[in-house]
């Protein structure tokens, strides 16, 4: 059967102070009154029913987890006592998959990205299911087609195409985020995808690679699968990790049993890791202002200015170009837009010098 792990763990520390402790990103409704994780479980449409649908979060998330997402069963909604990286988000829904459906066929996608069309995701996923169904030996990722020769993601290398399956081709090697000259030539040469961090795989296959390559987190997912009650002790135990440099980049340099394939997914993608990212999706103003919540601009351009403070407290801008400008209750934050992605060193000072609590 098909399955789905929405892996939704992180805490969005690039959003602070819209992303917080008690608030992480995939569960706030920002893309017109509607969260991430909301929007990723309806990209799923009919490929995959709701009963067979999982989500990996944080055990501090679990229970709004399953309010924002009803029709997924309670016992589905698996809730990380910490964070072990994105390897163990994908071995511990892998494992517990398996011991359901020893032939389950997984599709591993996120809760922090946008895509349209949703169609055209729909017929990529439907053919990564195809491929990783007929072939047993396959790890499936999907690759979006760059529209530009963009440095804030990974990249695939394809190489030949994969006989009998249209727009999927093996993968030769994985490369880590360019500078703009590599970039550059990745596009032009039309032999690189963007790594967008979504796989399809049999339950079997991965968990045989995940043994190869790390047999004691083998050991310790199938442990927890089969006593769940243990789960605080065995999880904090489980190497740390991310699933690109656990098993995908390892098994594409002939390492395991497996190899790795790449289906194309020709769509407009955005990663919504930070503001920047964020600022795309966002109503503008005539001046190329971004915004949510209240605010006012005098001879202010290309800024972000975000208010949750409520409709009584106004943001006002004056002669401002180029800021991130996020008020909300409890904290604002101001940054040019150009060191937004430095929002991680702001957060932790603010957890040395101004306590847990703000966070």
């Amino acid at each position: 059967m098909r399955f789905a792990v929405i892996m939704a763990g992180g805490a969005g520390t690039r959003l602070w102070p819209l992303s917080r402790k008690g608030t992480p990103k995939q569960l706030l409704r920002l893309i017109d009154g509607t969260s991430l994780l909301r929007i990723a479980f309806e990209r799923l449409g009919d490929l995959v029913p709701p009963e067979r649908v999982l989500v990996c979060t944080g055990a501090p998330y679990a229970a709004q987890v399953r309010a924002e997402l009803p029709e997924v069963p309670a016992e589905n909604v698996l809730g990380e006592p910490e964070g072990r990286d994105s390897l163990n988000a994908v071995a511990w829904p892998a494992a517990v998959i398996a011991a359901r459906d020893p032939d389950a066929v997984i599709a591993q996608v996120t809760a922090d990205q946008l895509i349209e069309p949703v169609a055209v995701f729909a017929t990529a996923l439907q053919r990564a299911f195809e491929v990783a169904e007929a072939d047993p030996s396959a790890l499936v990722t999907l690759g979006v087609v760059p529209t530009s020769a963009h440095t804030g993601y990974g990249y695939l290398h394809r190489g030949a195409a994969v006989p009998g399956h249209e727009h999927t081709h093996e993968v030769l090697e994985f490369r880590e985020k360019p500078d703009l000259v590599t970039a550059s030539e990745y596009l032009a040469s039309g032999d690189y995808w963007w790594n967008a961090g979504m796989f399809v795989w049999r339950a079997a296959t991965f968990l045989e690679q995940l043994a190869a390559l790390h047999p004691a987190s083998h050991s310790s997912v199938l442990d927890l699968a089969a006593h769940p009650e243990r789960l605080d002790a065995i999880f904090p135990t489980l190497h740390k990790t991310s699933v690109d440099y656990g098993i995908m980049e390892p098994v594409s340099a002939g390492a395991g049993t497996a190899h790795v394939v790449a289906v194309a997914l020709p769509v407009q993608w955005r990663d919504v890791g930070g503001y920047a990212s964020l600022a795309e999706i966002l109503t503008h103003d005539a001046a190329g202002n971004a915004l949510i919540g209240t605010s006012v601009r005098l001879d202010s351009h290309d800024n972000v200015v975000i208010n949750t403070a409520g409709d009584e407290h106004l943001v006002g801008l004056l002669g401002c170009t180029g800021l991130v400008v996020v008020t909300t209750p409890t904290a604002t934050m101001v940054s040019p837009l150009d060191q937004a992605e430095r929002v991680r060193e702001l957060v932790a000072l603010v957890r040395a010098e101004a306590g847990e609590r703000h966070v």
